[in-house]
């Protein structure tokens, strides 16, 4: 498959193309949802041993989701900075160390979104966290222990790929 021209067709938080692409010799029109680049982290606390998580409202499954602090890396940001930040402004945490765990695509049917998930050791709280007042966040910070985490139920795939990769882990 061939992309022969890509043309925006919406441009607002998010952007819309839609792409003439050429396969077999057949003409397709596709839309791709922009959603750009994306970091989480499974964070943990080394000093409570117990994970930190986030509880919000989200668009996509018009409902609030227990999920890994996550968010979208802002333009010219290096992703370790990103993450940081995310961590900083949703759970009010400064990270220990970080580690790179898995780059994948959300959905890449349709959606150009890519994901760096992370693993970060904290150790202290400076602040409340919540998010971005400026941002409209509303965000609850949800602490777990290990066993807690490994059993909650979620649809969200990152935090999914984060348990697995505890458990994994701990094998």
């Amino acid at each position: 498959m061939e992309v022969k021209s890509r043309r925006k067709v919406y441009d607002g938080y998010f952007k819309m193309y839609e792409l003439t692409v050429e396969q077999d010799g057949h003409t397709l029109t596709r839309e791709q949802f922009d959603r750009g680049t994306a970091v989480a982290a499974l964070v943990h606390d080394t000093q409570k041993d117990s994970y930190i998580l986030t509880k919000q409202f989200r668009i996509g499954s018009e409902s609030e989701l227990v999920e890994v602090v996550a968010g979208i890396v802002d333009a010219g940001e290096d992703p370790e900075v990103s993450i940081k930040r995310e961590i900083e402004e949703e759970i009010g945490y400064h990270v220990d160390q970080l580690e790179h765990l898995y780059t994948f695509y959300s959905s890449p049917g349709g959606t150009t979104e890519r994901v760096l998930l992370y693993f970060a050791e904290v150790s202290k709280q400076h602040s409340n966290g919540g998010g971005k007042a400026d941002e409209h966040e509303k965000i609850e910070v949800v602490e777990l222990s290990e066993a807690d985490l490994l059993k909650l139920v979620t649809p969200d795939a990152k935090t999914i790929i984060a348990q697995q990769w505890l458990q994994l882990r701990k094998k």
